[in-house]
């Protein structure tokens, strides 16, 4: 039998994927998801059936009006127009429709953006925890992943870092606002100083430094925080958008790029942006969902019963003597495993059919991630599991008894 070889390009990326590759690809979840018996906090997928309206939405939308309802779509011009007038109310700045690109989902939007700006070997400086994919979007566009470490205890942006870890090869900064895992909102005094540091390192290096502002979460925003995009900031900078995180229906992909009125060179970026479009297997949203925009725009997410959700997981860890910060916004909680080795304790709580990612997913080890998709009951039966699953792993530190170590090596005999 021939034997496969990967092409570099492609063991790359296969590279890029980091763990989550092996997560997705060999763990007791991927089989165990859709299981009424877990208690599922490892995706963001939703636990409920589909709000009513958002149904309702589709349906209409599927309904053809003219011959051309299902034909081939791109950046139609009526969809550019409902989000243009939506940002330009929500954060007082004047978008045209031209800047925005539609694209399949957040995930599309930062592939395009990427593709438009990095050129082979430019660097594109991402902050941990981040996004599972930013290293794969990178390596994709044929850049070089840099890395920076967020405050450790505030989860804030840690601007000296960042400033020490640009060179002349820096082409974009990726920042996540509210950031998934951590539910971090980015201040407005973080955003001007970031905005001054990316000035003056683009007039140094001669180059812009592009700012991709990833906000898949900006409308699930507790506490009554005003949130502020960088782009209010920062001119050279793009907004990727997905309907699916705010919706709850990540599998139904459409979202978009946007470019702020400030920014300098965004006439080239335009045909930039839509022939990376084009060459990204054709990003755009499919036929249904352009025609749903105007209707979907609309909606919001009940981001009262999910601040209920964070509050009851968050006091209940906290109580049961997890230390667990309180996240601003997103559906996302970060909590610090009770042992230093994070695939080790997920493995704890599996065994009590819960799961979780590990924080080495993310790139920070010692952490782990919950999910506040799961829904209120999986909440409820999660809890005693908790309870059980934190007495366990002290009981291994205080009796020295090694914790068993889960690495991606050994994810295929069913540890995730």
């Amino acid at each position: 039998m021939p034997s496969y070889t990967q092409t570099r390009r492609v063991a790359a990326l296969s590279h890029a994927m980091g763990r989550i590759g092996e997560y997705m690809e060999r763990s007791t979840y991927m089989r165990r998801a859709g299981d009424p018996a877990i208690c599922d906090f490892a995706f963001g997928n939703p636990h409920d059936m589909p709000m009513p309206n958002y149904v309702d939405v589709l349906q209409r939308a599927l309904v053809p009006e003219d011959k051309n309802w299902f034909a081939y779509k791109m950046n139609e011009p009526a969809s550019q127009q409902v989000v243009a007038s939506s940002l330009s109310e929500r954060f007082g700045m004047p978008f045209e429709p031209d800047d925005i690109a539609l694209t399949a989902a957040g995930f599309a939007a930062i592939f395009v953006a990427l593709t438009a700006v990095v050129d082979a070997g430019d660097e594109v400086i991402f902050n941990l925890p981040p996004w599972f994919f930013y290293g794969l979007a990178t390596v994709a566009a044929g850049g070089v992943p840099v890395t920076v470490p967020v405050d450790a205890a505030t989860f804030d942006l840690n601007l000296a870092a960042i400033e020490a870890a640009i060179t002349p090869r820096t082409r974009a900064i990726i920042v996540n606002t509210p950031c998934n895992p951590t539910g971090k909102i980015y201040p407005p005094e973080t955003l001007e100083r970031l905005a001054i540091l990316l000035d003056e390192a683009s007039r140094r290096n001669d180059r812009t430094i592009y700012l991709i502002s990833d906000e898949a979460y900006n409308r699930i925003v507790f506490d009554g925080i005003q949130f502020h995009t960088p782009l209010e900031y920062y001119p050279n900078a793009m907004m990727a958008y997905s309907y699916g995180k705010t919706l709850m229906a990540p599998g139904q992909r459409i979202g978009y790029l946007a470019l702020p009125p400030t920014m300098p060179d965004r006439e080239q970026l335009h045909q930039d942006i839509f022939v990376s479009q084009v060459t990204n297997a054709w990003a755009f949203p499919n036929a249904q969902l352009l025609h749903a925009l105007p209707d979907l725009d609309q909606l919001r997410p009940d981001v009262e019963r999910l601040q209920r959700k964070r509050d009851r997981m968050v006091g209940a860890l906290r109580d049961i003597g997890y230390d667990v910060h309180m996240p601003e916004g997103t559906f996302y909680l970060f909590p610090r495993s009770p042992i230093a080795d994070d695939w080790a304790f997920v493995e704890l709580l599996e065994q009590r059919e819960i799961f979780c990612h590990p924080g080495t997913i993310s790139e920070v080890p010692g952490h782990f991630r919950i999910s506040l998709t799961a829904n209120e009951d999986m909440i409820e039966r999660s809890l005693p599991g908790f309870q059980s699953a934190i007495d366990e792993a002290h009981r291994l530190v205080t009796s020295s008894e090694p914790a068993q170590t889960v690495t991606p090596a050994s994810t295929a005999d069913g540890a995730a």
